[in-house]
Order: structure tokens, then sequence, then C-alpha cells
């Protein structure tokens, strides 16, 4: 299990404690989580799988969890009246949706997290990821670390295991 302290600002796995950021508004219960409200939901997330930007951060030795390279197409819905809603989605498309190929290097790796997806309600949050940070700064909602430590951490994830937010 990974522990994040949302008041802290701190993650917490295998003895380890490192400083994370979340969501620009602070964090909420997920049943009060809305889409764009920059908040983190509180809960038990399972991490479902491992998203690589190519030549910029690499699958480490012992990774356990599925994984897949982004492409440059790569998207994430993020608009409530999408049938592909808080799914992966590919660009160009008629509805929002998130671009996963960023130059900030906040999603050479992200690690999905099982928010709002079985299925997806319209509308209570999306692409709620685990991922790297930009010089500390808050996210939209999720979770962030130095990508050095978050890559550090993927062996020691295995499918089961939850990262909880409280």
């Amino acid at each position: 299990m990974i522990l994040v302290d949302a008041g802290a600002r701190t993650l917490a796995m295998s003895g380890h404690t490192l400083p994370c950021v979340i969501g620009r508004s602070g964090a909420c219960p997920a049943a009060d989580k809305r889409e764009g409200d920059g908040m983190t939901p509180l809960g038990r997330w399972p991490v479902r799988m491992v998203l690589f930007r190519p030549g910029r951060a690499a699958p480490p030795p012992g990774l356990q969890l599925p994984w897949r390279w982004i492409r440059p197409d790569d998207g994430w819905s993020d608009d409530s009246t999408d049938p592909c809603y808080n799914r992966p989605v590919r660009h160009p498309r008629e509805y929002s949706a998130e671009r996963l190929w960023r130059d900030d290097g906040l999603y050479d790796v992200i690690v999905t997290l099982g928010h709002n997806d079985a299925p997806p309600v319209p509308g209570m949050g999306s692409a709620i990821f685990f991922h790297c940070w930009n010089d500390a700064k808050p996210t939209e909602g999720c979770v962030a670390i130095e990508q050095h430590a978050l890559l550090a951490l993927l062996p020691a994830l295995a499918p089961g295991t939850l990262l909880q937010i409280a």
C-alpha cells in the first residue's frame, strides 16, 4: 500500500516517506469530486498500469505492473458528455481530452489509478493519476512526486497495490 497524507503532502511506502503534491484545490471526499475542480479524491485507489513516454523514461528492472509506451496522439477523455469519459482515447477527437504527450515532463511516467473507472460516472472526475511533478507545483487533482523517486518505487508495485489518499 502507498499512503498519501494529503494534509502533510507526503507519500509513504515500504518505510520511506517522500514529499508529494496533490491538487491545487486540496483534497475532498471522493463523493464530492467533480470534473475540473482541482481536488484530489480521498480514498483507496487500485494501481492499474504504467504509461511511459519513450525517450524520457523507461520501465525499470523488476516492474510487475502492465505498461505501455504513450504516443503523440494519446489522450484521456475529460468530457462528461463523451461516451469514453475517463478512458484513454486518441487525438484528434470531437470531445475534450487531456493530451498525455506533454513537453513539461509531468506525464513522462504515469501510474493510472482506479478512481471513477468501474464504471466511470460522468462528471465525477477523470485522469486521476500518480505521476511526475514539475517543481513541486500542485496538480489538477493527481498525486505527483519527483520522477527519479517514482521510477524507484515502481518495482515495489504489483497488481492489487492500493494508493490510499487520506
